[in-house]
């Protein structure tokens, strides 16, 4: 019978990242483009360098900091008996951290473009910061916002290397499709590794699809 764990597995990881790097992405973006140049260009390399680094470093990273023998990991095993590492949700962490630099960029890419006119009729009317924010300024840039949403999302279904160090690989627990790909590839077990590469190929090309039609839509 064919497992579709690994499948279940990589969505929901997808997903929840996903939506955890849209919050921390706008909040982000629209804090950068409020700072000076100097910070600016810093939190800039800081917020994309997961982006150019190989996710086997991002991934190192994460171990010398969350595994169970480092600070923080330790920290959470002696006070609230919960390890950082090889669970299924450790890859959340892993990847949300892998494809925050996609979600950042297109949203401050967004931000950059806003007529902030728009803004200042907001204030005129007596309409809060958080009103603007939230119904004039997000709904203005929804186009790249979307656009930032599922690229990351697609990103993250296809991570890696950070999710393979800090969650492993364990069937029916922590294996997502990439994992079951390599893992399957070492077994020699070819017929089976070319499903899920199937499966994976067929899943990144409706995205890419489901955002052509999207922007065919909104020009």
């Amino acid at each position: 019978m064919f497992d579709f764990f690994p499948l279940i597995n990589s969505i929901r990881i997808s997903f929840i990242s996903t939506i955890i790097v849209f919050f921390i992405g706008v909040f982000m973006a629209h804090m950068v483009l409020k700072t000076n140049k100097l910070v600016k260009g810093l939190l800039d390399v800081l917020f994309t360098l997961p982006l150019v680094l190989p996710p086997t470093v991002v991934g190192y990273l994460l171990i010398r900091i969350l595994g169970p023998n480092r600070i923080i990991g330790s920290f959470f095993i002696k006070n609230f008996n919960i390890r950082l590492t090889m669970n299924w949700w450790s890859a959340i962490i892993s990847t949300s951290i892998v494809v925050f630099p996609l979600m950042y960029r297109t949203v401050r890419g967004a931000f950059e473009s806003y007529d902030n006119t728009l803004t200042y009729a907001g204030k005129t009317l007596g309409l809060s910061n958080t009103y603007i924010f939230w119904n004039i300024k997000i709904i203005s840039c929804k186009k790249g916002i979307i656009a930032g949403l599922i690229l990351t999302f697609a990103r993250a279904l296809g991570e890696y290397g950070a999710t393979s160090m800090l969650c492993g690989y364990t069937p029916g627990r922590t294996a997502t499709i990439s994992t079951t790909v390599y893992q399957l590839w070492i077994t020699n077990n070819d017929i089976l590794c070319f499903k899920w590469v199937l499966i994976n190929i067929f899943i990144s090309i409706f995205v890419l699809c489901f955002i052509n039609f999207f922007e065919s839509n909104n020009k």
